[in-house]
């Protein structure tokens, strides 16, 4: 895909440094959720790993670079996602790890991180002064520094799920060395017509667009954002930075306020649409995903099948892949949100 950051035979060489746990997550026609949705429905199911977030394929790229450099520390700001998978991927490589969060993050989350024997330090605000004091923090120390999606590990290693998506027959060993290098697009086209893609900063959305529209270009990538944390879907749509004061949504994993102008130059080359849903929806997609596939999510997990129940029109008769990021959720804001609803059929 020619024009952004990520370069292709880089995300087919990420898989060499993955560790396998992460990579080929199942990928399958859910039939259960389709006469709800009107339009057939596969699923990407990025949560049967060990840190349940496909953030460990970007982790496992930086941990890799790091170990190999002898580097010992490293810091990053995140949600709980992005903490956790660093953890992991840096106490398999005698990292020191430090995670910058919100102290407002779910509990669940903070506590997987310490468990991963990372040092936690919480800031008594949202995502983006926990990333502002990460920098600090690597900055006094002279650490590595882990920019979620500016940092094009974490992209790229995303990206590998558009491998698998598009072309799982072009993810094979043979395929990953300069021989890759401007391999055309994919002969056959998926049997999908559009992916749906939650969008925070913009790592999965940029690694899986770029994929996508390099080797499938037919299909449409459609980002989705929760109304109440609409930075990057607006500057998308103005094709310029926009900023807000504050989120409002429960989709935690993907309620940033001020986009990275790199990350959005590469959105703008790689996604279709950009898509606002309400909190009402992403509780029922939700439930829908419990009801019908058997799968506890968190919110951001559920923002494609959220958008597919706000525009049903759109999506009718299509064949549509939803990326089930993330199941980090505090089970007391689960059954909050879900509750004896989940009993329900919509």
């Amino acid at each position: 895909m020619q024009g952004t950051r990520l370069d292709t035979a880089r995300i087919r060489a990420a898989r060499r440094v993955i560790d396998p746990v992460f990579l080929d997550t199942p990928l399958y026609r859910c039939e259960a959720l389709e006469p709800a949705l009107g339009c057939a429905v596969s699923i990407k199911l990025e949560t049967a790993n060990p840190v349940r977030s496909f953030k460990a394929r970007g982790t496992e790229v930086v941990a890799s670079q790091l170990a190999e450099h002898g580097s010992r520390a490293v810091v990053c700001a995140s949600a709980g996602n992005l903490g956790q998978a660093l953890a992991w991927s840096g106490r398999g490589r005698g990292l020191d790890v430090t995670v910058v969060a919100s102290r407002f993050a779910p509990a669940a989350k903070l506590d997987r991180i310490r468990a991963l024997d990372a040092r936690v330090e919480l800031v008594d605000g949202d995502f983006d002064l926990a990333r502002e004091r990460a920098a600090a923090v690597a900055r006094h120390d002279g650490i590595r520094l882990v920019e979620d999606s500016l940092d094009l590990e974490t992209c790229e290693g995303a990206a590998t799920i558009g491998l698998e998506l598009v072309g799982p027959e072009l993810v094979g060993p043979e395929l990953v060395g300069p021989e890759s290098v401007g391999l055309e697009p994919v002969d056959t086209a998926p049997s999908f017509d559009a992916v749906l893609i939650a969008l925070g900063g913009g790592a999965l959305a940029t690694g899986v667009g770029h994929v996508v529209k390099a080797l499938a270009p037919g299909v449409e990538v459609i980002c989705v954002q929760p109304l109440g944390a609409p930075a990057m879907t607006l500057s998308w749509r103005g094709r310029r930075v926009v900023t807000t004061d504050a989120t409002n949504t429960i989709a935690d994993g993907v309620a940033g306020r001020r986009p990275i102008p790199a990350v959005l130059a590469d959105l703008l080359l790689v996604a279709d649409d950009a898509v606002l849903v309400q909190e009402a929806s992403i509780i029922a997609g939700m439930r829908m995903l419990l009801d019908h596939a058997g799968l506890v999510v968190e919110p951001s997990a559920a923002l494609g099948i959220a958008a597919i129940l706000e525009d049903r029109d759109r999506f009718a008769g299509r064949h549509v892949v939803t990326i089930v990021c993330g199941s980090n959720v505090d089970v007391d804001a689960y059954h909050r949100w879900v509750g004896a609803a989940s009993t329900r059929r919509p």
